[in-house]
């Protein structure tokens, strides 16, 4: 909703605030402004000319105009638009002049012509062609005649009009409007609103002698029609164009400008017909059959369906009620005789119709949300007495109406001492009633209690709640006392919410950077990299890629991956933590894993002059995961073969403490070029074991005093033996100084027997008290050889 900062000063005659002030207020008392904008900003050096003279360029459709600008001598111009002529007011961009899309104008020559300026069009300021009266191909635009030479055209044109764009929620549908908005600007700086009024004058002929009117479907509790005679169709005044472009509706001519115009003063929907393309004197409103078709004002045929309301005239449609008028009866230049429509629809009627047809009007809006019921006739009168001013004509006497629709107006109670209760705040009596004075209910005071009759354009009030929100929005917010919780301990983060923090530290310490996925995910998507899981799906998603609650995160992953590779981003380490959705044997509904999932494709170190590019592998992937587990007793990584998805050769699960944690490895060439992706490594640990087997505490070893001692050895063994199987055999040989073991050199091919390899390894002993002697070295690299060659049968080299 764009609303007039000029025009609310009218509304509200008092308001001094400025747009910025209001924008600010209005925010914090309950209705969200989205900005403040100006039609001139970007624009300058734009005045007013007369047209003095105008000769045809011979063999073009140019003419050299001479342009009176106020300044001593007229400025020649080249134009070509075609409605040029003597005596025209237009609107001159100067020499220097800034239009739209910044364009600036410069002096230059034509057809070898010198042009000292640019008579400009409205799309040339900026005026989008769907609010702009004029097409680009019908020329320049008329300024008013009683414009002044050489004034800025801003003013002329409400250019230099300030517009808040109001953010409007369902239940403040009272505020799509300039009354509702003017209330409301009333009510928070406590100003009394001053709203148009227009005196209807009637002739004697009754209306009732040449229209009847009949509803049967209760979708339309109330249907009133005006007839207006002799009206003669012509442009609106520039003022009220103005008003219509800067709230965001194209002017058309002025009958229908002033439903529009009626609309947005007032929030309620009209209609105008030409009366004498009807061909019946009797309108009937009722829900359309589904052999019927009507063609609307935007020259499109729809088929309709019983549940659609239609306004017919001698059992034709003229009108889809409260969505848009039928082409075969709206207003044109020969209209003479005008029928006007004021009603109210059923909101979730008038929603599905629009959205059936894809007709979302400003009527139709106004409708599904609601309108002020008690200005119905109001609003049809006032319009009536504007056309008359405008279009000339006459008003037959009377209503011609289905029945004389009057809302109820709720009355709410609510004693002063709920008040305070509910805001924490200790207001007076006289305070509160001021707040709903200013809110224009009608109030009774009865020792401490209230009772408010709320007025029809509030009919988001009807509870005690309402009547506390509305005294805390416009006492303020910001005025409201600030009190701590009462609680005997103080808030802090989870075990799970500390831990995370700590993972996320250790994961981006290694040069990962953080996304978040999508939970939602194909079903196939969903257990790619965790076997066959039953999953949960949507019953209505909103695509079909996103309907199945993710199993696993490395999918997600992937797809970035494949975002990033894409946009020539080849090098990439991204990691997520979320939740992943598990099946539960014990309820419907999934169980929630916290995960850690990351992945890491192209170069770990870039090509430079003095280094080659270093690219990710295996073991720069479980470097990541060791590190993150470097704490935990014993971790291990066995080699796995059966995840699909996975390289087979190039994968290990992880383990803590003989739990299985999660996985490390490359993604499977094939999955990769089904994702489009470069050669990827990719991890995934369950968080809510690692939190499990976290340690619980950290124990102080005393750093030793003495040299440590290292020795190497090599071994000969059995090509399927692991360096995991290695590693354990030696630390399991129970010697007690021995504090790392470190393989140096691997070799398999020629020169050692077929099925056999060669393994080094470093050992480094470490003692606490007292320098190992060379008799203690070589008997712990005895203990420690002779236990490999009894486990493993290694060969000693």
């Amino acid at each position: 909703m764009l609303v007039s900062y000029k025009w609310l000063k009218e509304l509200v005659p008092g308001l001094t605030a400025t747009s910025a002030e209001l924008e600010q207020k209005m925010s914090t008392s309950g209705i969200e402004v989205e900005g403040v904008t100006t039609p001139s900003e970007g624009l300058s050096k734009l005045v007013v000319g007369e047209i003095i003279s105008s000769e045809d360029i011979p063999d073009t459709h140019l003419h050299i105009t001479k342009v009176n600008v106020g300044a001593e001598d007229a400025l020649q111009i080249v134009c070509g638009a075609p409605n040029v002529r003597v005596g025209m007011k237009a609107i001159v961009a100067l020499v220097g002049a800034r239009i739209a899309d910044n364009y600036k104008i410069k002096k230059g020559k034509i057809r070898g012509v010198e042009s000292l300026g640019m008579l400009c069009a409205l799309d040339e300021l900026g005026i989008d062609e769907k609010i702009n009266p004029m097409k680009h191909e019908e020329g320049i635009f008329e300024m008013p005649a009683q414009a002044k030479v050489g004034d800025s055209i801003f003013p002329y044109l409400d250019m230099d009009d300030e517009l808040i764009e109001l953010s409007i929620t369902p239940n403040r549908a009272d505020a799509l409007s300039m009354h509702g908005a003017a209330w409301e600007v009333g009510a928070i700086y406590g100003l009394p609103v001053q709203l148009e009024e227009k005196t209807l004058v009637e002739v004697e002929q009754a209306a009732a002698t040449k229209i009847a009117v009949r509803v049967e479907t209760d979708k339309v509790p109330t249907y009133k029609i005006r007839l207006i005679e002799g009206v003669k169709i012509a442009k609106s005044p520039q003022w009220l164009q103005n008003r219509l472009m800067n709230a965001g509706v194209k002017p058309i001519n002025n009958v229908v400008d002033v439903t529009n115009y009626v609309l947005m003063a007032f929030g309620q929907p009209l209609h105008s017909f030409d009366f004498d393309q009807f061909g019946s004197d009797e309108i009937l409103v009722r829900q359309a059959t589904s052999d019927e078709k009507i063609t609307t004002l935007d020259h499109v045929e729809r088929e309709l369906a019983p549940e659609d309301i239609v306004i017919t005239a001698n059992g034709v449609p003229v009108a889809l009620g409260g969505v848009m008028g039928g082409a075969d009866s709206e207003i044109t230049d020969e209209t003479t005789t005008v029928a006007l429509e004021s009603a109210l629809f059923d909101g979730t009627s008038i929603r599905k119709t629009s959205q059936k047809f894809a007709l979302r009007s400003e009527a139709s809006s106004r409708f599904e949300k609601g309108i002020n019921q008690g200005t119905v006739r109001e609003a049809l009168d006032f319009a009536a007495a504007m056309i008359v001013e405008l279009a000339g004509g006459q008003v037959l006497s009377g209503v011609v109406e289905s029945n004389d629709y009057q809302p109820n107006l709720p009355k709410v109670s609510i004693t002063l001492s709920r008040v305070n209760a509910a805001l924490g705040t200790d207001l007076s009596l006289e305070t509160v009633e001021k707040i709903f004075v200013q809110l224009g209910f009608g109030v009774k005071v009865d020792g401490e209690k209230f009772t408010c009759e709320i007025p029809s354009r509030r009919w988001d009030i009807s509870i005690e709640a309402d009547l506390v929100e509305e005294v805390a929005r416009i006492y303020g917010y910001d005025n409201l006392p600030s009190t701590l919780p009462v609680s005997q301990n103080a808030g802090e983060l989870t075990e799970m919410q500390k831990f995370r923090r700590k993972v996320r530290t250790g994961v981006e310490a290694a040069g990962l950077n953080e996304v978040i996925g999508y939970s939602l995910v194909t079903p196939e998507k969903a257990t790619e990299f965790v076997g066959e899981l039953e999953t949960t799906t949507l019953m209505m998603p909103m695509t079909e890629d996103r309907q199945t609650l993710r199993a696993n995160m490395i999918s997600g992953l992937l797809d970035i991956v494949n975002y990033n590779q894409n946009r020539k981003n080849a090098d990439v380490a991204i990691y997520e933590i979320g939740n992943v959705f598990l099946p539960n044997v014990d309820d419907i509904r999934p169980t929630e894993v916290p995960n850690l999932a990351f992945a890491i494709s192209g170069n770990v170190e870039d090509k430079s002059y003095a280094n080659k590019a270093v690219a990710v592998d295996f073991y720069y992937a479980k470097g990541i995961v060791e590190n993150l587990l470097a704490t935990y007793d014993k971790v291990t990584f066995v080699p796995t073969a059966t995840q699909p998805a996975m390289h087979p050769g190039r994968t290990a699960r992880v383990e803590i403490n003989g739990r299985h944690v999660g996985f490390v490895g490359q993604v499977h060439p094939a999955t990769a070029k089904k994702y489009d992706i470069a050669e990827t490594y990719v991890a995934s640990l369950n968080l809510q074991i690692m939190l499990e087997e976290l340690p619980a505490q950290t124990i102080f070893k005393e750093i030793p005093k003495v040299q440590a001692v290292k020795r190497d050895i090599a071994l000969l063994l059995g090509a399927q033996v692991t360096h995991a199987e290695v590693v354990d055999t030696i630390e399991n040989s129970r010697v007690k100084s021995l504090v790392k073991v470190e393989l140096f050199d691997i070799y398999q091919g020629s020169n050692l027997p077929e099925g056999k390899k060669s393994m080094a390894y470093s050992l480094t002993f470490q003692p606490v008290e007292n320098t190992m002697t060379d008799e203690e070295i070589t008997a712990a690299v005895d203990k420690i050889t002779k236990n490999l060659v009894e486990k493993l049968a290694v060969e000693i080299r």
